[in-house]
């Protein structure tokens, strides 16, 4: 099974040039499922950061990410990587 291009960006340490990858992913069948589990699980978790943050009329990145951090693990089972990115 093919899977559409996923691109992942590294930013240097200097802040000062991004590098951007575009890598081919080629999952099988089993992988695809948990890749796809996985992004619809992203997808909620953003719904509800972005309901929080708009509740509690927050502005900046800060402030949603402390209020859901925890409750992204426990209500959609994300690790540390994908919460930091919401």
């Amino acid at each position: 099974m093919e899977v559409a291009v996923a691109c992942v960006v590294v930013v240097l340490r200097s802040d000062v040039m991004k590098l951007v990858v575009q890598v081919k992913l080629l999952p099988t069948s089993e992988q695809a499922s948990v890749l796809e589990a996985t992004l619809h699980a992203c997808n909620r978790a953003a719904t509800y950061a972005s309901q929080v943050a708009f509740a509690k009329e927050s502005k900046d990145r800060n402030g949603p990410q402390k209020e859901v951090y925890t409750d992204l693990k426990a209500m959609f089972g994300l690790s540390a990587q994908p919460r930091c990115g919401l």
